[in-house]
């Protein structure tokens, strides 16, 4: 029997689509004689590997889809369109990173010179500190038309003055290094998350004390550099999370400021009975701030008892607070003072 040549094509043409739009494909391609095409659909495989699951339409050109296939594709759910000419080749439900694929879309779609800013750094940095949202936060060369592009309302467009100092790679996306995140992020942020931010990346080794100095100058003469500097004053690299900035500076402001972070406490042997996020040495008290992830899990929990035991044993008071409680400005402060009272 003898077959249409049209047929056949469109035939292949349907696997095509078909494999395209599989992740569990495990063709390297198709090829149609007539057609004269070739989809490299492990190439693809790989390329989404490296891109956070987002592939441009001019990647996908030269691993062989055309136009036509791109926007079938994209149509029939196959793929997802994230931002203007970029895609996720599945289900946005089956990639590993959602809000990465969006962000690498975002910053690609606005071409060459687009930079992640702003939160949309930090988060990038994996600073913490600050309320997520769903805004995405690029700039782009101040000479490029802003008014494009808008279609989707979480994309803020800025046209930031950078350096080439000023910009990096975090797995392959431009983005403003720390040290120019930071000092951007604290002229408009509030206090306590101003302040979250330095302690965050300090505390994961983003920013040394030096680094701060060059923080100095980056905000200098910028509107908001005489409270950015108050920012600054206040930031201690111990704090490891944002909560415990957060008890910290509630403290502060109430007058019972900590005498150390991250107290050791170690009995007459030497052996180390816990380590404390606030303390009060003369007064043998310390706060602990519990936060949602690390003190959830049963073994957390069981450690948590363990240490508090050995701490109460051992003549020192313990108390816990949550991320709600450092949402009332006073709880936090008539806690720790009335435990220091106590102890006297």
């Amino acid at each position: 029997m003898r077959l249409d040549s049209a047929w056949i094509r469109r035939k292949l043409l349907d696997q095509a689509r078909w494999w395209a739009g599989c992740p569990q494909g495990v063709v390297s391609g198709w090829w149609g004689r007539q057609g004269g095409w070739v989809v490299d659909v492990d190439g693809l495989r790989r390329l989404v590997g490296e891109q956070d699951g987002v592939v441009t339409a001019g990647q996908a050109l030269r691993l062989g889809f055309t136009r036509d296939q791109i926007r079938h594709l994209a149509r029939s759910g196959k793929w997802t369109r994230v931002a203007r000419g970029c895609f996720v080749p599945a289900p946005e439900a089956q990639v590993a990173a959602p809000r990465r694929a969006r962000i690498r879309a975002a910053v690609t779609s606005l071409g060459p010179g687009a930079v992640a800013v702003l939160d949309t750094a930090a988060e990038l940095h994996r600073i913490g500190g600050l309320r997520a949202t769903g805004a995405i936060h690029v700039s782009v060369p101040a000479d490029r038309p802003t008014m494009q592009r808008r279609a989707d309302p979480n994309l803020v467009v800025h046209q930031l003055t950078l350096g080439p100092d000023d910009v990096c790679a975090v797995d392959g996306v431009q983005v403003t290094t720390a040290v120019r995140t930071v000092a951007d992020v604290i002229l408009r942020a509030a206090r306590y998350p101003a302040v979250c931010v330095i302690d965050s990346a300090l505390n994961r080794r983003l920013l040394t004390e030096h680094d701060l100095s060059l923080v100095q100058a980056l905000i200098a003469g910028r509107r908001g550099a005489v409270v950015a500097r108050r920012h600054l004053a206040e930031a201690d690299g111990r704090a490891q999370s944002p909560l415990e900035t957060r008890a910290r500076l509630r403290c502060v402001d109430g007058g019972v400021r900590p005498d150390v972070l991250q107290l050791e406490v170690r009995d007459d042997d030497g052996y180390l009975l816990g380590i404390g996020d606030l303390g009060w040495r003369g007064a043998r008290v310390i706060a602990e701030a519990d936060g949602r992830g690390p003190h959830r899990t049963p073994m957390a929990l069981y450690e948590d008892r363990l240490r508090q035991n050995r701490l109460i044993n051992a003549g020192w008071m313990v108390l816990r607070f949550t991320w709600t409680d450092t949402l009332r400005p006073d709880y936090i402060p008539q806690t720790v003072r009335r435990a220091l009272r106590r102890s006297r």
